[in-house]
């Protein structure tokens, strides 16, 4: 099928890495298991390229998963780290700096008035959750299929047998009981969310929901859906929570909210506010998070939260993308990709659906529209993984899953677009049907 690159050295570290770790990997979706094959290991990042351990290069569309918006090893996020690392490394107590991020936080995104800063994204929403229930004093949430909240018990359920009734568990090891808290809903239903809400909205704590959809490819709300989420929330005195992990800061400065204009109770953010180290956050309503702890009786910790690397490497970021011409130049590159992508697919031709919301992209391998999670399973996945193979052996590093999300960064051009867009025209008439 074309150019083939050499993967020796990561087959052999694969290998070795199962013998010492679960499958091989730190997180599953490295390991490959949704486009077959062995995984990549990666030795170094510069810009928008990655480079492996047998030394082929990479146009790098996952960008860690989104939170390297500058791209990799970005002049002033090293610089920040290696002036933090040379003062120490964690001190277990506060700093001035963690202030300033929270500063810069409490400016930016519209629904935060304090903000706590944690470790990760999970983190970040398991307390954001547990927030929620002690001030609206009740126990279910809600979550829509198809979003991911990290992998807090509470958080890992599936829908149940009808649309009004409690989750179960989706890993073993999650107790039935934590699940039966967790409402779960078609994303994008506004009516599924009203009709749950009359019939059970006094046992409900919060919403959660991704205001995009990021974990399941890309999927964007409907128009009026989360101003109706929010209105809904109102009436019947529920927390609405946005998760930011992904969009918070990527979507637009202050987030989706900001971008779609509506304003949540409580938010979750990570990834980009630790210039891709691992850093968290949630905030929102002074009245709400002045239930946490030590103010309120709430209990959250942690020995590395608002770690001074980390931070160091937020405030980095954060400053760089105040002025918006970061955003300027990668929804533009975005949009290219986008429109590339899609007159690939009509050359070859082969059906897609490409989504771009702002920086951020997908190509479902299925006619469109996708606006739920019912709809992205009708992507046909061995055609992707397909595509994912083609354009990793012409140089280009795509999600390996169809059901994730692409990023552009700073470090992208208009030349690694066109290149990357001439590679995918190839290989999608190579697996067109024939």
């Amino acid at each position: 099928m074309g150019a083939k690159l050499e993967h020796g050295r990561s087959a052999a570290a694969f290998e070795a890495a199962q013998k010492v770790i679960p499958g091989g990997v730190n997180s599953p979706v490295r390991a490959f298991g949704g486009v077959g094959g062995t995984p990549v290991f990666m030795a170094s990042g510069q810009g928008c390229r990655l480079t492996d351990i047998d030394g082929n290069s990479y146009v790098d569309y996952v960008a860690s998963w989104g939170p390297l918006i500058l791209g990799h090893a970005a002049p002033e996020v090293v610089a920040a780290v290696k002036a933090a690392a040379e003062k120490g490394s964690s001190f277990g107590a506060p700093t001035l700096a963690e202030t300033r991020l929270a500063e810069l936080l409490v400016g930016a995104v519209p629904s935060i008035e304090k903000v706590r800063l944690v470790n990760s994204g999970t983190e970040a929403t398991m307390s954001a959750v547990r927030l929620a229930r002690t001030f609206t004093r009740r126990d279910a949430i809600v979550k829509f299929e198809g979003c991911y909240h990290g992998h807090a018990d509470g958080l890992l359920a599936a829908a149940g047998s009808g649309a009004l009734t409690f989750g179960i568990p989706t890993s073993p090891g999650v107790p039935a009981d934590f699940a039966r808290q967790t409402l779960v809903l078609p994303y994008n239903d506004l009516g599924a969310v009203k009709a749950l809400c009359e019939a059970r909205g006094k046992d409900i704590a919060a919403i959660i929901i991704e205001p995009t959809a990021a974990n399941v490819g890309l999927i964007p709300p409907k128009p009026g859906y989360l101003a109706g989420l929010r209105e809904t929330t109102r009436k019947h005195g529920i927390l609405l929570i946005f998760d930011e992990v992904i969009t918070g800061f990527r979507a637009a400065w202050g987030g989706a909210q900001a971008l779609y204009g509506v304003t949540p109770d409580l938010t979750t953010l990570g990834k980009i506010v630790g210039g891709g180290l691992p850093v968290g956050a949630y905030g929102g309503r002074a009245d709400i998070m002045d239930h946490v702890a030590p103010l309120g009786a709430t209990y959250q910790a942690g020995t590395l939260s608002g770690n001074p690397i980390a931070v160091a490497a937020g405030l980095a970021t954060l400053e760089r993308l105040r002025d918006g011409s970061v955003y300027k130049k990668i929804n533009s590159l975005c949009e290219r990709l986008c429109r590339g992508m899609a007159e690939a697919a009509a050359k070859a031709p082969i059906a897609t659906h490409g989504v771009g919301i702002q920086s951020m992209f997908c190509t479902f391998f299925c006619e469109g529209p996708v606006w739920s999670y019912a709809d992205a399973k009708r992507a046909d996945t061995r055609r992707y993984a397909a595509f994912f193979h083609g354009m990793l052996g012409r140089g280009f590093y795509f999600a390996p899953s169809q059901f994730e999300t692409g990023f552009l960064s700073a470090a992208h051009t208009e030349a690694e677009i066109d290149a990357t867009i001439a590679a995918a025209t190839e290989v999608l008439m190579a697996i067109a049907p024939s």
